[in-house]
């Protein structure tokens, strides 16, 4: 399902005080939270960006927040200073374009598609950024221009780079994107791997915000009684959390009776 792609660019990065709080409470599903740990410090590049990409992440779980999610953008890209600093805007920009678009907000797939070739231009081949920008490039291949061999080629450079980068929260999302390709050609026992991977990934982490999407993706690959309690565990946690990622709700809502 085409909102099930998310954002994933990181977690704790060291021993770091300040990023071990917004791991926590952005792995929650508190994003707005996260963002005020890093106002204080976003006159500089870095955690401008940051902020950015934690309302960016919110908008594309919860459907809303776009004006806030503008803002701090616009504030990150005013910031910038190197080639490196704005591709990694520019890579925003781009998913923040791409979440407007996939959720049915507002049309803005080409702007999506500029953004992220202005963020290939300015970001180094061997950049730790590019793992991310060709996950992105894989979403809207397969999301907004339906094609699927396009998207398998991205979705593997990126795995390719986040595992040479060790970016092990960017690998639970290509392993599921790869998953998904894979279950849609029929491929079961790829697909039932790929997901099981994200899976295991997203527990280790923590991440328990991405966790029941992981678990309703692989409920769909598994026969029954598994993939009914795999939904069942995917519920439960939704419902723990709010109701995010809002676009879960219709994944585990099971068909209703037409009215006699």
């Amino acid at each position: 399902m085409a909102h099930s792609a998310m954002s994933g660019s990181g977690t704790i990065s060291g021993d770091d005080p300040l990023q071990t709080a917004i791991w926590r409470l952005r792995s929650r599903g508190c994003w707005t939270d996260a963002a005020a740990l890093l106002a204080p410090h976003a006159t500089a590049p870095a955690p401008a960006l940051q902020r950015a990409a934690l309302l960016v992440e919110r908008c594309l779980f919860t459907g809303g927040g776009w004006p806030e999610a503008e803002d701090a953008l616009r504030a990150a890209e005013a910031t910038a200073r190197e080639d490196h600093e704005r591709g990694a805007a520019a890579c925003e920009r781009g998913h923040l374009a791409y979440a407007s678009t996939v959720l049915g907000v507002r049309d803005r797939a080409d702007e999506a598609r500029a953004a992220l070739g202005r963020a290939a231009a300015l970001l180094d081949p061997a950049a730790r950024g590019r793992a991310l920008l060709d996950f992105r490039r894989g979403l809207i291949a397969e999301h907004l221009s339906d094609s699927p061999q396009s998207a398998r080629a991205a979705y593997r450079r990126a795995h390719a780079a986040a595992t040479a980068h060790g970016e092990t929260l960017l690998l639970s999302f290509t392993w599921r994107h790869l998953a998904g390709l894979a279950l849609r050609e029929g491929e079961l026992a790829e697909a039932r791997h790929g997901f099981a991977e994200s899976l295991r990934i997203r527990e280790e982490l923590g991440y328990l915000v991405g966790t029941a999407p992981a678990l309703a993706a692989l409920a769909d690959a598994e026969p029954e009684p598994e993939a009914t309690r795999l939904r069942s565990e995917a519920g439960r946690l939704f419902r723990l959390l709010g109701g995010v990622p809002t676009w879960l709700a219709e994944q585990l809502t099971p068909p209703q009776a037409p009215a006699l």
